[in-house]
Parts: structure tokens; sequence; C-alpha cells
């Protein structure tokens, strides 16, 4: 078998890798791919999921890209895409839109790299651990809450329903507001919060992201005048928003919230 050689431009998608046991195998990340800290210290950096230096990551020459639907751009895939048939990887591309698609995302990686010692046994571990964590956190089991979920300021931004993240929160039976989908990809998964419609009232929860926006307690107060009946909390981001080996433990966390 020829040497396999992964660049991850997904940050969650690589801690599966290394998950899964392929760390050796895994030659570039972005530089938000930050976990786990130590067995990614030493992996090439190729810019960022929006901005991949091309130029760097063609010379590590990779034969495997994973690329996402939400991180990353598409004219950065067609950018690989387009390199000579003899520098070209094969491109993995991912699209998990709920906690239960990382069921699916574990067999795509192990579709790719089972061949490898120990990639599947790590998997039907990591496929197990998951299917656990669903079973144990459904919506029937909380009252219903509808929250805003921030994740920017300066504009306010929230989640749209058809997200990961709206989803996570679906399964303590957590609705996000506005009650829009924002389709596969763009702008409209992402809404702007004015401050002055009509739904804000009727939210009981503002959940502050630690992701991608640092938020802190210093922003609570201006969290809590745009829903003026709700609390407000930050919240780990990584554990929500984050798939691969994280969603297990996202689940956990979201009952802990709920309780």
């Amino acid at each position: 078998m020829a040497a396999i050689r992964i660049a991850s431009l997904v940050p969650s998608i690589t801690e599966l890798l290394i998950a899964l046991g392929l760390r050796d195998h895994l030659v570039a990340r972005t530089g938000f791919c930050i976990h786990p800290a130590e067995a990614v210290r030493e992996v090439p950096k190729v810019g960022g999921t929006k901005d991949v230096n091309l130029d760097k990551l063609r010379r590590l020459r990779p034969t495997h890209v994973i690329v996402n639907v939400d991180e990353n751009r598409l004219d950065t895939v067609e950018a690989i895409g387009a390199w000579p048939p003899a520098e070209r990887p094969e491109i993995i591309v991912t699209h998990p839109s709920a906690p239960e698609d990382n069921l699916a995302l574990i067999d795509q990686m192990v579709q790719a790299f089972g061949l490898i010692d120990g990639v599947t046994q790590r998997g039907e571990a990591c496929r197990r651990e998951l299917a656990d964590e669903l079973a144990l956190t459904t919506p029937g089991a909380y009252a219903p809450q509808f929250v805003l979920y921030l994740i920017w300021r300066d504009p306010w931004m929230t989640v749209a329903r058809d997200t990961y993240i709206s989803r996570m929160l679906a399964h303590v039976n957590w609705h996000t507001s506005p009650d829009v989908s924002g389709g596969e990809h763009g702008a409209g998964r992402y809404p702007v919060v004015r401050g002055d419609e009509a739904w804000l009232p009727d939210v009981h929860q503002v959940l502050l992201s630690s992701e991608p926006y640092a938020f802190g307690p210093q922003h609570l107060d201006a969290a809590r005048a745009l829903c003026p009946n709700a609390q407000a909390r930050i919240v780990d981001g990584e554990l929500i928003s984050w798939y691969g080996p994280r969603a297990a433990a996202g689940l956990r966390y979201m009952r802990t919230l709920a309780a």
C-alpha cells in the first residue's frame, strides 16, 4: 500500500483522525486545528480554514485532503482539484449537520483509512460511545426552551435551525431563535440579530459561545439587554459545535447544561 499522507483542513476532523490512530499519517493542518495539542504541535500548518496556503499544502504532497462544506471555501477545493494528476490528492468532503451524523462521519473516515492497522477498531469504539450518548440525550426528557445562541458581536450573530449547533441544542429540547433555516451553506446559516426582533422577549436563555468570538463575563450585560426575560451564560462552543470525537462529550455537556 502506498504511503498515506493526510491533510486535514477541518479542526474537529483533525481531532478525529488522531483519535483513530492516524497521527503518523497527518502531514498538514490549519492553524485552528489545535486539539489534541500535544499530538498536533509538530504537524505543519497551512493557513486557516478559509485562507489555505495552497503552495505550502502542495509542497507537503498529501495523498488525501479532508475538507468541510461549512469550514472551507469552494474555490480552495476547486484549486486543489485542479492540480496536475500526478500531484492531485483524493479530496474527502464532509458535512455533518447534526450530532447523529457523526456516525456516518466515522464510517467515512474508516472507509478511507480502514486498511491502516487499528483504525477500524478505534472507529467502532468511537461509534459505540457516540451511540450510547445519543440514546441518553433525548428531547422528551427536558422541558422546551427557546434560546438565543450568540456566536459573534458587532454585529450580533446567531445560528439557523438547520445548523449542527442548533441540532445539538435540540437534543435537550432547546430551540434556537429565530425559527429560520439557512440552507446547505452561506451567510443565511448565521443570521444577524439587530436587537428589535419581536421574538426576543420570548427567549428563555441567551447562550454566549466561547468561540468563534471569545465571549466572556464582560459581555453578559449586553446580551441580557437583548432579551429582557432571559438569563445569559457563557457556554463551551467547542463542545457544542465541534463534531468528531467531541460530539459524545458535547452530548454529555448538554445534559449538564439542561439539568
